[in-house]
């Protein structure tokens, strides 16, 4: 077996130990993933998005529709979007329509012209619907120059106001950013705090912090999650937090809308888990996608709840 083959082998490590998994307990968030288009281009993004980019194509409203009505049967808290960039979608003020009268929605956005363009369609449905739309911005540096080095001159800017206007529409508003190597932690938040203060937000809006996650297709050299590692140094509790054991993702490849096991994975196609919901939560998750080493090692989540 090559090397290549051994890294890829579904259900073993390469030294032949059984891989880690997660077997799926309930079905809490069901995430949307709105294509890899997006208007930006920046060169780690975990998606590969760009404003050409197909590798995952864009649902229409009538494809996201049956998934959230079997969602719903399975006892779903809370619909979650991502991409590429969400409010690229020509359908997601309709998505977002149908979804919020069921259950909460949050949206992952870059907060530039795409969302703007679209805030008076959302503020409408403020009042239309009875579950509110909530919106986690991409801003990756407290300092803009670093942030527009990776998305482009002025889009620091931008995304702030994106935040500000959403912030005074009454929405609730978070923060993505990345963690830098050897960063102070606490000294990262405190930055953002104040640049929250200074844009009108309040200073204690959520920051969710993220590893580098890498680009599609990527092969760090990480280690590997065995089924021993799970049981001798993580809990039961910990192993139920795992995004994969209560939410799963749907994306759209071709024609085909597909469930896979969460929101880092879905440029490896063992983690395809079938067409329908209730197919992939019988699915056991094999951790053998570098991102999931992300989850092990440090908790990282998607997730809000």
């Amino acid at each position: 077996m090559s090397i290549a083959e051994q890294l890829g082998s579904w259900t073993h490590t390469p030294l032949g130990d059984e891989r880690g998994y997660i077997q799926p307990h309930s079905l809490k968030e069901l995430w949307f993933h709105t294509g890899t288009k997006c208007n930006l281009e920046c060169s780690f993004c975990l998606e590969g998005s760009s404003p050409s980019d197909k590798r995952l194509l864009t649902p229409k409203l009538e494809e996201v529709i049956p998934f959230i009505d079997e969602a719903l049967s399975m006892g779903v808290e809370q619909f979650s979007f991502t991409g590429g960039e969400p409010f690229l979608a020509k359908d997601i003020v309709e998505i977002l329509d149908y979804a919020s009268k069921f259950k909460p929605c949050l949206v992952l956005t870059n907060g530039t012209e795409p969302l703007l363009k679209r805030l008076d369609a959302l503020i409408a449905l403020q009042s239309k619907n009875q579950h509110p739309v909530s919106f986690r911005i991409s801003i990756d540096s407290p300092n803009e120059k670093e942030h527009d080095q990776g998305r482009g001159t002025g889009n620091f800017a931008k995304a702030f106001i994106g935040m500000r206007k959403l912030h005074q529409h009454g929405f609730s508003v978070s923060l993505a950013r990345h963690i830098a190597n050897n960063e102070n932690q606490p000294e990262v938040d405190q930055q953002y705090r104040n640049l929250f203060s200074l844009n009108g937000i309040p200073p204690q809006t959520h920051i969710v912090a993220f590893p580098d996650f890498l680009p599609p297709g990527s092969l760090p050299s990480v280690p590997h999650i065995t089924t021993h590692c799970m049981t001798a140094y993580q809990t039961e509790q910990q192993r139920e937090n795992y995004m994969c054991a209560s939410s799963k993702m749907i994306i759209k490849k071709g024609t085909e809308m597909q469930v896979y096991a969460c929101t880092l994975v879905d440029d490896d196609p063992d983690y395809f888990m079938g067409n329908t919901l209730s197919e992939s939560m019988q699915q056991k998750v094999n951790l053998k996608h570098h991102r999931c080493y992300s989850c092990f090692a440090h908790g990282a989540s998607c997730s809000e709840m």
